[in-house]
């Protein structure tokens, strides 16, 4: 049974508990269809509800939304007197810190474009960058300015330099703006010019419009109960934020939270014991994982009452083994819910509900859950673009408002699609490489290598070979109670499970597998291990 598109059938639960369908109409999805909130005065409106509230959280320590609006409102002058107005470019130095969360706000809060910029990458890099970019202003903290090659970077790209710190008059003139010739100064329309995470390759930079924002954060608000977007309000409960700010996960999680203003707590880095304390802490119902995280707590054997008044546990960014999310739920008593998206997409595509999860249960293992409310989804032959019955694997395609542009976007991804409009992501058609005219899926051989007892996580590239085009390699990382193995040992093991053509040519044990900000596995610095 063909299945073309997927209009999407988010079900939600009203306040009687009933199961409703949500469907969207074909002018919703239209490229100038506008989304029934505008960020900027949403933002602005929930800041002003209640300055002695709660707001933030970070090292034992609450910032008040006065303390949040105070930073919004310094910000906006500071900017407006440097003649940089609506739709300005304001570089951010990201780091998951209270005086970037004020500069975040303050330009999203004001209609200005937030331009991120990495702390992961070294000073050198980070400096040619600014110089690269000539933007009109660039906001880091003090320890970033004082380092001579970032702040020297500044003054060569003629950039306004701003510190951010926790002072009640933030935004201190560092370095004053000078001459950037004819760099660009405004990006209308342009919430976030955001960096993807660099899984695969060098990051990318990618617009994200505040209608695409704006559309995504109704989009998704059907997961939370709490999320009522009939007006500003103050929530009670709080988000825990941990994921970097600098890449989509994190910068939406702070961004939704603030929209449902509901308040947050900010973990600098992950780290299993100050994640459990917030949670047993702030009494949290909802957590988000990734998977690398997710098995971290796992394996800490942390005790079940901390999950007490966890309702679920989201689980995005990377694919998850089934098994782990298995093993979790048992551990834990605590539903993992898998969601999909990418930066493209502002955010959110697909994602499990617990409606969903309590009408199925396990029937669709997995599954990254049904499309959000207004995204559509289908799944085609990547020759033809024709779509492919359900239950076949083929390219997946998405149409919904927060893209940028109208009409299908095709992913790299590998998926396919039940008759209850579940989908499933098996693959990337970039992860495919040709190896003397075979076709070798680096990813289904990754899944192999983790299947060893001993296996961790495993990753698996193509790398150039002058025979056959391209051949497999591996790095591995062993579980911590592993017993002592060899990577010959892997390989012949690795050799009653695959084809001859699948094989790695080379297969290294690593302590630890390289990870980018977001802990997905780089990919990028797996192939430097290899290539000299």
């Amino acid at each position: 049974m063909g299945h073309g598109y997927r209009t999407a059938q988010r079900h939600t639960s009203n306040s009687s508990g009933r199961v409703m369908n949500g469907a969207t109409d074909q002018e919703q999805i239209d490229e100038g269809a506008a989304p029934s909130l505008h960020l900027p005065s949403w933002l602005t409106q929930v800041i002003e509800l209640d300055p002695a509230a709660n707001a933030l959280h970070f090292e034992d320590t609450w910032r008040t939304w006065g303390w949040l609006g105070a930073g919004v409102r310094a910000l906006h002058e500071r900017l407006d007197a440097a003649g940089f107005g609506e739709g300005s470019m304001v570089g951010v130095l990201m780091r998951n810190r209270p005086e970037i969360v004020r500069a975040i706000t303050g330009a999203l809060a004001t209609g200005r474009c937030l331009v991120t910029l990495s702390s992961a990458i070294p000073a050198d890099k980070l400096a040619d960058e600014i110089r690269r970019l000539r933007l009109p202003v660039i906001v880091a903290t003090a320890s970033d300015w004082a380092n001579e090659s970032i702040l020297e970077a500044a003054r060569d790209a003629g950039s306004l330099a701003l510190l951010a710190d926790e002072s009640d008059v933030p935004f201190a003139i560092v370095v004053a703006a000078g001459e950037r010739g004819d760099a660009p100064t405004i990006a209308p329309g342009v919430a976030v010019q955001m960096l993807t995470s660099g899984t695969t390759g060098p990051p990318k930079r990618i617009d994200l419009l505040y209608r695409s924002l704006e559309h995504e954060i109704v989009s998704t608000a059907s997961y939370s109960r709490n999320s009522d977007l009939s007006a500003p309000r103050l929530s009670s409960g709080v988000s825990l934020v941990w994921n970097p700010l600098l890449h989509m996960g994190g910068l939406r999680a702070l961004t939704s939270s603030l929209v449902a203003g509901r308040s947050v707590a900010l973990m600098e880095r992950f780290n299993v014991d100050q994640w459990a304390k917030n949670v047993r802490e702030h009494r949290l119902r909802v957590v988000g994982l990734v998977p690398t995280a997710l098995a971290m707590v796992l394996a800490a054997d942390l005790p079940r009452d901390l999950f007490e008044h966890v309702q679920a546990v989201f689980a995005g960014t990377s694919p998850l083994d089934p098994e782990l999310g298995r093993a979790f739920e048992e551990k834990y008593g605590v539903p993992v819910l898998e969601v999909y998206g990418a930066t493209e997409f502002a955010g959110g595509v697909a994602g499990w509900t617990l409606s969903d999860r309590r009408q199925f249960g396990d029937t669709k293992t997995g599954s990254v859950g049904r499309p959000n409310q207004g995204v559509e989804v289908r799944v085609v032959d990547a020759e033809t673009g024709e779509s492919v019955p359900n239950g076949s694997v083929g390219l997946l395609e998405v149409r919904a408002p927060q893209l940028a542009q109208s009409g299908w976007t095709r992913t790299t991804d590998l998926a396919h699609m039940d008759d209850d409009q579940f989908l499933w992501i098996t693959g990337r058609a970039d992860d495919v490489i040709i190896r003397g005219g075979f076709k070798v899926a680096t990813g289904e051989v990754g899944k192999v290598l983790a299947g060893h007892p001993s296996v961790l996580e495993a990753c698996v590239i193509g790398l150039p070979d002058q025979r056959l085009g391209q051949v497999p390699v591996a790095a591995v990382q062993l579980r911590d109670d592993a017993e002592p193995i060899t990577s010959e040992a892997l390989l012949i093991w690795a050799r009653e499970k695959l084809s001859g053509y699948q094989v790695p040519v080379e297969l290294r044990i690593v302590a630890e597998l390289p990870r980018t900000p977001s802990m997905k596995v780089s990919q990028v610095e797996v192939r430097n291990l290899f290539v000299v």
